[in-house]
């Protein structure tokens, strides 16, 4: 593809992103976020998301670091400095690229936050190109890339309908489905519900649109008033946020809850109470059609799951690791069955680091000059991502048996001189003292089989939708591609080399 110079030089252009320090800052805007039946103040100092803001402020921050800010930033064709997946992809070479600055984000959280300000870069990005997609709102579109680039901004999206009602339509359903209760000059005003926020807490607006599912089903001449979709600053009046239960809230040390400590995006409803959203704001409104179209189109799909499938294969590094120490620290790592499951972690690491592999350098074009990984692939990859995470958590479960569960009841029980000796004795690993083997069965415990670890394998296995609806997709696009007549062609080919009297083809007669 055409490249995009610009002037000045590449390393003279000034990084304007958003520092640690500033993304806290920002977040104290006055939003209305709910949690144990009072309005937070300030989520940033609040214990239910304090450790998970700074722990999302130490990715901006890694963008002002001298030694990563060649790998982690680019300069777009409009001469702004971003984190090299917010801006569009114009080569194979670009994505892989942008999938090596993923990389590099999601260790910084060792893959436990999905929803990081990367994710939302996956669409967003794609404004820069695939502004006139959006016409009559192009402009918007555009506005927002540039706002979105040149700080580095964090979105978080909603999209799925509340789990209620849903055998009746939309129309039959308003007060629960987000629609346009009315358009002045200024803008719109909407009312309704949308699940499930994931990091919306911590988010500087929110992407409303509806799932590939739902749009699916929208008919035209019904459901204008759904056929929707906005950005919502996350301090914009009649917006409610109410989160559901934190797992940092609850923890009780670092010690007991490593990760449920620091890396809860907590995930929320978020209601929209005749919320005004400026026209600038939007990007559809009341166009079925276009609604429709928008997840094969807007190279939001291809691009999402690059991001998601890097997370993972970090995600699994490093729960490889907690296996290789879990098993060691009991003494069977070296039986036959044990080294087996840990080879297979491996090959579902290496699997998904090949297909993030093949996402970036099988690429088709997309809007603009920009390009996208292939559509095939990108659902293929969903569908595989998305079944990973059961059958680490069985490996987990069955390898290490009762280990994990060999522990003490908190902490405190360390600081209890009488208790030493017991510690020592009796929870001690192979070549591990009682408290290091407690310390990391405790990391084990809260990656797989803790709370804050049930409700991964609820994510990993339904953030990217139903996995019905994962399957329909790609059969849907496999057939509007030409691919599933492709593969019966074939069937075909192989059946007209014979017939009732024997062989057609000349090869075998």
């Amino acid at each position: 593809m055409i490249a995009n110079p610009i002037e000045p030089p590449v390393s003279a252009v000034p990084n304007n992103m958003l520092t640690g320090a500033a993304y806290l800052e920002s977040l104290n805007d006055g939003r209305e976020v709910w949690y144990k039946g009072e309005r937070v103040k300030n989520v940033t100092e609040h214990p239910a998301f304090r450790n998970s803001a700074r722990s999302m402020a130490q990715l901006y921050d890694a963008l002002h670091n001298p030694e990563l800010e060649d790998k982690l930033t680019t300069v777009d064709k409009f001469g702004i400095r971003t984190h090299r997946f917010f801006a569009p992809a114009y080569s194979a070479d670009d994505l892989l690229k942008a999938r090596d600055a993923i990389d590099i984000w999601q260790r910084i959280n060792y893959g436990w936050m999905g929803r990081s300000p990367d994710y939302k870069a996956a669409f967003m990005a794609q404004l820069a190109e695939g502004y006139g997609f959006y016409d009559p709102y192009g402009d918007n579109a555009l506005a927002w890339y540039k706002r979105y680039a040149t700080k580095g901004l964090f979105l978080n999206h909603v999209l799925i309908d509340p789990p209620a009602n849903r055998a009746k339509p939309r129309t039959e359903n308003r007060a629960m489905c987000v629609s346009v209760d009315k358009s002045t000059d200024a803008g719109i005003y909407v009312s309704g519900a949308k699940m499930v926020a994931t990091g919306s807490v911590l988010t500087h607006a929110t992407f409303v649109g509806l799932n590939s599912g739902a749009s699916a089903n929208m008919e035209a001449n019904r459901d204008e008033d759904f056929a929707l979709v906005f950005i919502a600053d996350m301090n914009a009046s009649g917006l409610r946020v109410m989160s559901r239960p934190s797992y940092e809230f609850r923890a009780n040390s670092p010690f007991d809850a490593p990760l449920g400590s620091r890396y809860d995006e907590n995930d929320a409803v978020i209601v929209f109470d005749n919320c005004f959203i400026p026209w600038e704001n939007v990007l559809i409104y009341r166009d079925v059609d276009k609604v429709k179209r928008f997840h094969a189109q807007s190279g939001f799909f291809n691009r999402y799951n690059l991001q998601a499938a890097t997370r993972l294969y970090v995600k699994l590094e490093f729960c490889t690791g907690l296996m290789v120490k879990g098993t060691q620290a009991s003494g069977t790592n070296q039986y036959r069955g044990v080294q087996a499951t840990i080879g297979e972690l491996i090959s579902m690491r290496n699997m998904l680091h090949g297909m993030t592999t093949a996402m970036a350098s099988d690429v088709e074009p997309s809007l603009g000059d920009s390009v996208v990984p292939k559509l095939q692939l990108a659902a293929a990859t969903r569908v595989y991502g998305t079944n990973v995470w059961s059958r680490v958590r069985h490996i987990f479960e069955t390898t290490l048996a009762g280990a994990p569960s060999f522990t003490i009841s908190s902490v405190e029980d360390m600081h209890v001189p009488e208790l030493d000796h017991v510690i020592d004795t009796y929870y001690q690993g192979t070549n591990l003292e009682g408290r290091d083997r407690i310390k990391l069965f405790n990391l084990i415990w809260d990656s797989l089989y803790s709370e804050f670890a049930g409700r991964h394998g609820l994510y990993e296995r339904n953030y990217a939708a139903t996995p019905d609806q994962q399957r329909l997709d790609t059969l849907r696009w496999a057939t509007n591609r030409g691919d599933v007549d492709d593969y019966t062609a074939f069937v075909d080919e192989a059946m007209a080399d014979y017939d009732v009297e024997g062989w057609v083809n000349d090869v075998w007669k």
